[in-house]
């Protein structure tokens, strides 16, 4: 699988990160309005379109999801333009921890002063890239953890001129397409305000979540939340 002459990649950091993790999720329903908004606001490209392979494992009796954290293996490849494929070997794993949802006083203590923490999702994240994630999945199964749940997307990151330490994520899943904004509640406020959304928009549910919640609502069992095969190529 080859990749076009103009496909750009987020070049691969060595090395982890820790963070407390500010962001909410928005549905789009006009994904061609969506993309003459981020044009007229001068949006830049930050991360091109990549495609995202994401694992989540737990115990067998779902320990961490009852206290809410989670451990997950992210693959990333380069995703296409025009028709475009993938580049053979172009790949990133990521090891990611997230721990439970930050109460409002916590919220405080790490953001100041912040009222309605309740519209934002925030949590404790660590990560860190590995180098070989079919590795880092037999080691987390050699250390009892099973996959618990797959899901997959592509993702186009962007920022906005004026508005600093914010990323405007379009996530392309199986149930739709989102935004996810990530950074200060104030960026964040900013910025889905000058794209047509209000608070009342606001979602801070997961991926995972909001796919259960679809099967359930539509009477269908869940499962993993993928692409048709012949998706995962465009």
């Amino acid at each position: 699988m080859q990749a076009g002459p103009t496909d750009v990649y987020c070049p691969i950091m060595p090395g982890s990160s820790f963070n407390q993790e500010v962001e909410i999720k928005l549905r789009v329903a006009d994904v061609a309005a969506l993309r003459r908004c981020l044009k007229q606001l001068r949006a830049r490209e930050s991360c091109a379109r990549t495609y995202e392979s994401n694992t989540i494992y737990d115990t067998p009796k779902k320990d961490l999801a009852r206290r809410s954290q989670l451990i997950r293996i992210r693959i990333e490849r380069p995703g296409s333009h025009g028709g475009g494929k993938y580049r053979l070997g172009a790949f990133k794993s990521t090891l990611t921890y997230k721990g439970p949802s930050q109460s409002l006083r916590g919220a405080r203590t790490r953001l100041g002063k912040l009222k309605k923490a309740g519209r934002y999702k925030i949590r404790e994240e660590i990560e860190v890239t590995v180098a070989d994630g079919e590795q880092m999945r037999l080691i987390l199964i050699a250390l009892g953890l099973r996959p618990l749940f797959r899901y997959e997307k592509f993702r186009t990151t962007y920022t906005l001129p004026g508005i600093r330490g914010l990323k405007i994520e379009v996530d392309e899943t199986p149930i739709g397409t989102f935004l996810e904004l990530e950074g200060a509640p104030s960026a964040i406020d900013r910025a889905a305000k000058h794209l047509g959304y209000t608070r009342a928009d606001y979602i801070t549910k997961t991926y995972g979540a909001l796919y259960i919640a679809g099967c359930r609502l539509r009477g269908h069992k869940p499962a993993d939340m993928l692409f048709m095969p012949t998706r995962k190529m465009r």
